[in-house]
């Protein structure tokens, strides 16, 4: 899978050293996922199973034990994971995960 942007997830932890923990945990997503090939919803659900798949290509991952979310968007067809938002549990609470 192609992944848009890494720099999203760095400038989460470099903006906001306070949340500088979930970078190691962060970058392992980055990294299983560039090896990745999900072509479908059930794929991503296979490789990740506490992944939360919504409707839209929207999905939904925990890092660092549940304390981060990122919300992603695939484009299976293309094979291409756009970072949509990176944040703690609390901060994950205040979005529309469908439309951030």
């Amino acid at each position: 899978m192609r992944v848009i942007a890494l720099s999203t997830l760095k400038a989460y932890w470099e903006v906001h050293p306070e949340y500088k923990d979930v970078m190691e945990p962060a970058l392992a997503w980055y990294r299983h996922t560039l090896k990745a090939d999900w072509a479908t919803p059930a794929e991503l659900k296979s490789d990740f199973s506490t992944v939360s798949v919504l409707k839209n290509g929207r999905a939904v991952f925990n890092l660092a034990g549940n304390k981060y979310r990122l919300v992603v968007w695939i484009n299976y067809h293309y094979r291409v994971v756009y970072i949509r938002f990176i944040g703690t549990h609390a901060q994950y609470d205040r979005i529309d995960a469908q439309t951030v």
